[in-house]
C-alpha cells in the first residue's frame, strides 16, 4: 500500500524485494548515513531504521535522513515499531513485533494521518504467521531463524518453520535472524526468497561489498532454480 507522494514504481520494488537491511543503531554516530548508503548501492531493496536507543529527536533527525538517502537510490525506507515516526518522516512503511500496535490499528491510524504504508510483523511460530496475515500485514518476518546476539531472548525458529511458512503460509515473508553468506543458502533451499539482515551488512568492513555479495548470492540462487 503506496504512501502518499510515493513514486509508482515502489510497488513494484516491494514485489520483488530481495534483500532487507535492517540498523541496529545504538549511539548517534553519523558515519551510519554512509552504511546506509552503501547497503542501497550495493543492492538493498529496504532498509529499515531500527534503534532501541536513540531519543526521539535524534530518531527523527536520522529518519529524515534516511528517508532522503532512500530516495537517491529510488528504494524503499521503513521504521521499526514507530508508527507516530514513520508518519512523521514519510516512510514507505513500518515493521511492528507480536506486542506492538495490531494491523487493524496501524491501518487507522495511517488513514486519520492521511497515509498509507507497507506494513510487517515479525512472527516466531506458524500459528503467529497465519494470525499476521488473516490480519491483513503486507508481509512478515520469520526468525531469528539462527542464534543472533540482536533477538538475545528468542531461541531461533530453524529451517522447518521456513519450509512450512514457505509451503503454507501464503504471505510475503523475509526470513531473519543469524544470516550470512555461510547459511543464506540453506534458507533459500528451504523456499525463502527474501532475507533481512542486521550485522552481516552493518558491522562488515566494507558494507557496500557485504550487501553486493549477499544481494549476487541471491540472485545466483534464483537464476540456478528459475523453472525448477
Amino acid at each position: 500500500m503506496p504512501n502518499r507522494m510515493m513514486d509508482p514504481a515502489k510497488p513494484a520494488i516491494f514485489k520483488n524485494f530481495r534483500l532487507y537491511a535492517v540498523t541496529d543503531v545504538k549511539s548517534p554516530d553519523e558515519s551510519w548515513f554512509e552504511k546506509v548508503r552503501a547497503a542501497y548501492e550495493g543492492g538493498a531493496d529496504i532498509v529499515q531504521l531500527r534503534s532501541k536507543t536513540l531519543s526521539d529527536r535524534e530518531l527523527y533527525h536520522w529518519g529524515l535522513k534516511f528517508r532522503k538517502i532512500a530516495d537517491e537510490f529510488g528504494k524503499l525506507f521503513f521504521v521499526n515499531d514507530r508508527p507516530d515516526l514513520a508518519i512523521a518522516v514519510s516512510a514507505d512503511g513500518i515493521h511492528v513485533g507480536q506486542n506492538d500496535f495490531s494491523t487493524h490499528v496501524l491501518r487507522e491510524m495511517f488513514r486519520q494521518a492521511g497515509v498509507s504504508m507497507w506494513i510487517g510483523k515479525s512472527t516466531h511460530s506458524m500459528d503467529q504467521a497465519i494470525a499476521a496475515g488473516a490480519e491483513g500485514a503486507d508481509y512478515i518476518g520469520v526468525g531469528p531463524v539462527f542464534s543472533t546476539p540482536t533477538k538475545k531472548d528468542y531461541i531461533p525458529v530453524g529451517l522447518s518453520l521456513v519450509r512450512n511458512v514457505a509451503e503454507n503460509s501464503g504471505i510475503p515473508f523475509v526470513c531473519i535472524g543469524g544470516i550470512d553468506l555461510t547459511n543464506v543458502d540453506m534458507l533459500l533451499e528451504a523456499g525463502a526468497h527474501r532475507i533481512a539482515v542486521v550485522r552481516a551488512i552493518f558491522e562488515a568492513k566494507d558494507v557496500y561489498e557485504a550487501t553486493r555479495k549477499l544481494r549476487a548470492r541471491i540472485e545466483t540462487f534464483e537464476k540456478s532454480h528459475a523453472g525448477a
